[in-house]
């Protein structure tokens, strides 16, 4: 099992291993969840915008085209 220790400022290290299979990088910030027992676990904030891709689905059952987006925006405009 990784182990880190805390230093005297209060900073860990998350070992390279865990940073490895939760895929963070510099930068990436970091939630500290407390569970119902008391213990604590840690889950990524940010989130890579690609994985977010399918999660709203077309009401039309199909990828909207740039036409489409095109005279949405311009009926938009219009106020209809």
């Amino acid at each position: 099992m990784p182990r880190s220790t805390l230093t005297s400022k209060g900073q860990i290290t998350i070992p390279k291993e865990v940073r490895d299979q939760m895929g963070l990088k510099p930068g990436d910030r970091i939630d500290f969840v407390k569970g119902r027992t008391g213990g604590f676990s840690i889950r990524p904030i940010n989130t890579d915008f690609r994985s977010l891709r399918g999660i709203i689905k077309s009401p039309l059952g199909r990828p909207i085209t740039i036409e489409e987006m095109d005279e949405a925006i311009a009926r938009g405009a219009l106020g209809e």
